[in-house]
């Protein structure tokens, strides 16, 4: 059974611009086997591939410069704010083990300071003024961990107290008012012994927002791809985004992308190949046609991830839903049941709902942003022309729609039937689902033998199809082995009696998730897998493979004669799947990605 739980909107921050430098490196095949004879085919572009080969490396993530930025040690509440059990501070950098000498102090057996604490361990302690070791600002836990073992990969020193606004703003306070030396000037004589200066952490200031992911990023424990998933995992409020954002954060869709612009690469091994030693060394035949077979099976990959029909954007941002229907057909009612709450207001009178009225809600795990419309129907009045105006662009907009129809009406005579089918069947797709409501106001007979879509067939045109949305092309689907019934697009019910409406809600969060869930099973070693794999959940990874795609499918119009050229457009392939992951060139993206990550994080 699937419940509805309404979604609080998410905050967003910003932080500041960072430009590391990424190596775009190869190896070279396995085909090639290098003689002493010079090519007389060689040219100025050869010394591509012998500097490929000089610049390789093998380091898990990018090599990247050590900024000015790094060299500072950062200091910020890494918890909410306000009143709790237990508030973090986290400090991170060259000065962390500074810190730590100077504010914390250990209970030991012997009373003993500890100043090289044992990494990874917690430790009960007082927290000090560094520059007053008897004055206790808390009593809590600290916790030292050595770098490159940390989230930042730099010295960190995480401080666990009391979650108290005087606790939290002293030690902060504390740490602020260290960061410059304070030593007061005298003008007492040169015979007087000078004042004992104030402790002082040289390189210790407030951190940005999103400061300890970016340095995170720079010190090789993140790609971008995680970077957003940690950000998305945070922002989570729907099980749907839980499970895309841990996939990303742990490191799937980077893996799955590396594959790619692995395979780009090797191929770009072999074409530099042909252009570094010619015909006239002793290569392999066919090296060209293997490059050839490798890139149309990427190009193929690389298809299927753009052809999601923006699956993983939609998870992120939500599913909009639009209800749409001639007027006093229960649209409103609809829309209330779903929120669980007197959301809009319902009358007999028809053209009560003129505006758009929206909201957020959990469908079966995914996040649906839901919106109640006017009904559509031939009117004078010109508020009311208004709303049905703002209807129709709301449903052509939308992901996704649901119809709602008078049963009573569909059921009585053309004569006798208040429906004009007219103003709304011109906005029925594919993604259309529909819900018969008023069954309540039938003459008493079991509904159960009412087949939705028959009723149906007879209001919709031909061109209009009336089967599950998910058996079309518009949206991907999964086996329907695994799901516990087929998805429907059509069902019968009254939203004021209650009756058929938990079938309704079952079945529709059903067909939601065959097309827009992750629906996971598990593979020969009992792990857990995606059936349908989502790659791309921002607009920023497909403009960068829509140009991958590109350079790909260039790249196949040319022969062995067009080297040169061919070997260009895989450099410019893998280039662009590289930037996804922040392998190269992400200078220009970094700001984008972590403006939205809070003080802290």
């Amino acid at each position: 059974m699937f419940t509805l739980n309404r979604l609080p909107p998410s905050l967003l921050h910003r932080s500041p611009k960072a430009r590391p430098l990424h190596t775009l490196t190869f190896s070279p095949p396995s085909c090639i086997r290098r003689t002493t004879r010079t090519s007389p085919l060689r040219s100025s572009c050869s010394s591509n591939f012998r500097r490929h080969q000089r610049s390789a490396h093998t380091s898990s993530g990018p090599t990247l410069p050590t900024s000015d930025a790094q060299k500072s040690t950062i200091y910020a509440l890494s918890t909410p704010p306000g009143r709790g059990g237990v508030g973090i501070i986290r400090i991170s950098g060259p000065d962390a083990l500074q810190v730590w000498r100077k504010m914390v102090k250990p209970h030991t057996a012997k009373g003993k300071p500890i100043t090289n604490p044992t990494p990874w361990k917690l430790h009960r302690c007082r927290i000090v003024h560094p520059s007053d070791e008897s004055n206790t600002l808390d009593d809590g836990l600290a916790v030292f961990f050595k770098g490159p073992k940390s989230f930042t990969s730099e010295d960190t020193l995480e401080l666990h107290l009391h979650s108290g606004r005087a606790v939290i703003s002293a030690v902060l306070s504390a740490l602020s008012s260290s960061t410059t030396s304070s030593t007061p000037m005298t003008t007492s004589s040169s015979s007087a012994p000078p004042p004992t200066p104030t402790p002082t952490f040289s390189t210790l200031r407030p951190a940005a927002p999103g400061e300890f992911t970016r340095r995170a990023f720079l010190g090789g424990r993140l790609d971008l791809t995680q970077v957003e998933g940690l950000k998305d995992l945070i922002d989570a409020e729907t099980e749907g985004q839980r499970r895309l954002a841990v996939r990303a954060a742990e490191g799937e869709v980077r893996a799955q992308l590396s594959s790619l612009r692995k395979d780009v690469v090797h191929a770009l091994a072999q074409v530099e190949a042909l252009i570094d030693f010619g015909e006239g060394e002793e290569i392999e035949e066919g090296v060209f046609e293997g490059a050839r077979e490798g890139v149309e099976k990427v190009l193929e990959t690389v298809r299927g991830y753009l052809d999601d029909h923006r699956r993983g954007e939609l998870l992120r941002s939500g599913i909009k839903l639009a209800i749409f229907g001639p007027p006093n057909a229960g649209k409103s009612s609809l829309l209330n049941f779903l929120a669980q709450r007197e959301a809009a207001i319902v009358t007999p009178i028809p053209g009560t709902t003129r505006d758009i009225l929206s909201l957020s809600l959990d469908i079966g795990g995914l996040p649906v942003i839901l919106s109640d419309t006017a009904g559509l129907r031939k009117t004078e009045d010109v508020v009311e022309k208004i709303g049905i105006e703002r209807a129709r662009q709301a449903v052509q907009n939308a992901d996704i729609s649901i119809c709602v129809l008078s049963l009573p009406d569909i059921l009585s005579p053309p004569s006798q039937s208040s429906t004009d089918t007219e103003h709304w069947r011109a906005l029925v797709s594919p993604t259309t689902f529909f819900l018969l409501n008023k069954s309540d106001l039938l003459p008493p007979s079991p509904t159960s033998s009412l087949d939705p879509e028959r009723l149906l067939s007879s209001l919709l045109p031909p061109s209009a199809s009336t089967s599950p949305p998910a058996a079309t092309s518009e949206v991907p689907t999964i086996p329907a082995q695994e799901q516990s019934h087929p998805p429907q697009n059509a069902w019968i019910a009254s939203l004021s009696s209650g009756t058929g409406t938990q079938a309704f809600l079952n079945g529709f969060a059903t067909a939601l998730n065959a097309r827009y869930g992750l629906s996971a099973t598990a593979d020969d070693a009992g792990r857990a897998t995606e059936l349908n794999p989502v790659v791309i959940t921002r607009a920023r990874h497909r403009d960068h493979l829509k140009a991958a795609q590109g350079h790909l499918e260039v790249f196949l119009e040319y022969g062995p004669n067009d080297v040169v050229l061919a070997a260009e457009e895989l450099r410019y392939a893998a280039r662009a799947i590289g930037k996804v992951t922040g392998a190269i060139d992400v200078e220009d993206i970094l700001d984008a990605v972590f403006r939205d990550f809070c003080i802290g994080k």
